[in-house]
């Protein structure tokens, strides 16, 4: 599997993330229904912080062969972190079933947990 699209395309969806929840902290506590605070402000950023973090190391890991042993933290990692907040998005979303956009974000979090699935625990193949 060759995974530099997978990288790149989460890479992109968790820079974008990331920079919303930095600089727009207060403006999608309000989307969310949520009263903004300073802590609610500060960990919002924190979590956008942690986002882009993630997209810088994907970003910089794209030309990588990642699968099997290679790059295997890269692969868990990211894994880890789509299952983990799938399975709590799709959660949400049937709690809250009218909620559309937690829909959305669950399928998309669970395409990317089953394709990094896939590079964690597959061979990899280097395509040319």
């Amino acid at each position: 599997m060759n995974t530099k699209f997978l990288m790149m395309a989460s890479a992109l969806l968790m820079g974008i993330a990331g920079i919303a929840l930095t600089f727009l902290p207060v403006e999608i506590a309000n989307y969310a229904s949520l009263t903004p605070t300073d802590l609610s402000s500060l960990l919002f950023q924190i979590l956008g912080a942690l986002y882009f973090a993630f997209a810088i190391l994907n970003w910089m890991a794209k030309a990588n062969l990642i699968g099997g042993i290679y790059s295997k933290p890269v692969a868990m990692g990211n894994f880890a972190h789509f299952f983990i907040a799938g399975i709590a998005i799709i959660k949400s979303a049937f709690a809250n079933q009218d909620v559309i956009l937690l829909w959305i974000g669950g399928i998309i979090y669970a395409l990317f947990a089953i394709m990094f699935a896939i590079a964690a625990f597959g061979n990899p193949l280097k395509n040319d």
